[in-house]
């Protein structure tokens, strides 16, 4: 099987409509089998995953450091996608800033484009917004790195419908990232709107629900004391148990059809793409070949009305933020 392939943006590549998330194979999930997740690369290759994400912050640039050797073998096929905005401070593994001046932007793409071994980057995203920051500075500096061959094409995470607009002005955005899953559908507000007026294509992160969506887990105490979801307030304490309650019509979809719980959650992002008139390009995460082969299938499956009717409640229901600490995401500035 090889899925279908979308372009991103007006004028940007084209991908398989669906792309591979690589940050669990650096960090946040717990623990990794190098191994296994380097033959995952190969094997989403094999199926038509083009689009392969990555960022700067995973792994403090280890996972630059790891897909590195991957994107040079088959450089000529591969869509590459990184992330600047988030610093790290090795000496403060709890440290987080967002950074969006000018200077940073510079510094920052330099640094991966030497992690990575390559000479441009095919996608390369604002991973969070500084409102501190002017969105024409901030883009302006990242318009200076197309023109300087560094990078090719522009795009933005976890902005607003109105910060799009405004960046697109400055420079084409070929795609925004932000979080849209059957629990999470915030940027339906004004993100999606704006990227379908503008020609912008969507690539929603987590679309699994970090794994909940799939049963993987359903609660926090479940997961390994290294992995971050233990501190999501949708995966904790009383919003865990009502949270899992909300699957019930994904586990009968999944039962009746005869497919997974994360092919009925995937699926129903795919939708989206017809009902918001955009490119959807959904980068589930995964570290094992058997699930990639799992997830790429869910590009064919087409969800009756009946069923889509039956998930369509879920997200208004669900208790908890996606993040202990909202501040740096779209939903705080709308």
């Amino acid at each position: 099987m090889s899925i279908p392939t979308a372009q991103l943006g007006t004028g940007g590549p084209a991908v398989g409509i669906q792309g591979l998330g690589c940050m669990g194979m650096s960090e946040f999930y717990g623990p990794t089998d190098t191994a296994e997740a380097l033959a995952t690369l190969d094997t989403a290759l094999d199926l038509g995953v083009t689009l392969f994400d990555t960022a700067d912050i995973y792994g403090s640039g280890h996972n630059e450091e790891l897909i590195g050797p991957f994107v040079r073998k088959h450089r000529d096929r591969v869509v590459l996608a990184t992330k600047f905005a988030i610093e790290r401070r090795a000496d403060d593994p709890s440290y987080r800033a967002v950074r969006n001046d000018p200077a940073y932007v510079r510094a920052a793409v330099d640094a991966s484009l030497e992690r990575l071994g390559v000479d441009v980057i095919d996608l390369y995203y604002m991973h969070r917004r500084d409102p501190q920051v002017p969105l024409a500075d901030s883009v302006g500096a990242m318009a200076e790195l197309v023109t300087a061959g560094k990078v090719r094409h522009l795009g933005l995470s976890e902005v607003t419908g109105a910060e799009l607009r405004e960046a697109h002005a400055v420079h084409p955005i070929a795609a925004v990232q932000s979080e849209w899953s059957l629990f999470s559908r915030d940027v339906e507000r004004s993100a999606v709107p704006a990227a379908a007026e503008l020609g912008v294509a969507f690539v929603p992160y987590s679309p699994l629900g970090r794994g909940f969506l799939t049963g993987a887990f359903a609660a926090a105490e479940e997961l390994s004391e290294g992995d971050f979801r233990r501190y999501h307030p949708q995966f904790s304490g009383p919003n865990a148990a009502g949270n899992a309650a909300l699957l019930e019509p994904v586990r009968t979809i999944a039962a009746d059809r005869g497919v997974t719980a994360a092919q009925v959650a995937l699926a129903w992002v795919h939708h989206r793409a017809g009902v918001h008139g955009l490119t959807v390009v959904p980068i589930p995460g995964t570290r094992k070949r058997t699930r990639l082969a799992e997830n790429t299938a869910a590009a064919e499956l087409v969800l009756t009305p009946a069923e889509l009717a039956a998930l369509e409640p879920i997200a208004g229901q669900v208790t908890g933020t996606r993040y202990a600490d909202m501040s740096s995401t779209a939903a705080a500035r709308e």
